[in-house]
């Protein structure tokens, strides 16, 4: 109870510094999503309609995963990627990558083949095939791939300020260094409250983008 009295008090008192690693957390975390997002889905997408496309989709953001975080950020900078944000960013958008990759391909070939024949049948073309029947039916999956790349790239981005990028990292790297463990729980504590509120909100978002006559009874 003491440290958490100590670690709240270290927090009003430095508020404005929280904050701001808050929002450079929230940064750091945003742009190797956003390029995660734009990139993996609409190559997933790509490879359901080119099968040999996948295999080496889903290797290589396999691959991505199994390099340990801190390995991977030595990598990024022994080629001479530099400091900072931007090994950070490569270093989050890869592991991002794999969650989203699976997710959607499983969501688009996982729409049952007669719903596909049926809509064919009726004269749709591939393209409102794909924007009409199987996004909306592959969505739910989707998001889930999504929420499980967000929550783990706000952990995975503490560890950018080892490399100088800033954010909620710092703090625990500060406290680490004085062994002050409430400045370790004002970095950590705000990073965790970050997870879980990214996890709400993304299963808000499963809920409201899901077509109404496919959500399921405990939503």
């Amino acid at each position: 109870m003491q440290l958490l009295a100590e670690t709240f008090h270290f927090i009003s008192t430095h508020s404005d510094n929280v904050l701001h690693a808050i929002w450079e957390h929230l940064f750091i975390v945003m742009i190797p999503m956003g390029l995660a997002i734009l990139i993996a889905v609409p190559l997933t997408i790509l490879a359901t309609r080119i099968p040999r496309l996948y295999p080496w989709l889903l290797g290589f953001s396999n691959a991505m995963q199994t390099v340990p975080s801190l390995a991977l950020l030595a990598l990024l900078i022994a080629i001479g990627v530099g400091l900072g944000l931007l090994p950070t960013v490569i270093a989050l958008f890869l592991y991002a990558l794999m969650p989203i990759v699976r997710n959607t391909f499983v969501g688009i070939t996982g729409v049952s083949r007669e719903v596909k024949d049926a809509a064919i049948g009726m004269g749709v073309t591939d393209w409102q095939l794909l924007w009409m029947i199987e996004l909306p039916l592959a969505l739910k999956v989707i998001i889930a791939g999504v929420r499980s790349a967000l929550v783990g790239t706000i952990g995975f981005a503490t560890l950018g300020a080892l490399i100088g990028a800033g954010g909620l990292g710092e703090l625990i790297m500060r406290g680490l260094s004085m062994a002050a463990n409430d400045i370790v729980l004002a970095g950590t504590l705000p990073a965790m409250l970050l997870a879980f509120l990214a996890e709400f909100l993304m299963g808000r978002l499963e809920i409201a983008l899901t077509p109404r006559g496919i959500r399921t009874i405990k939503h």
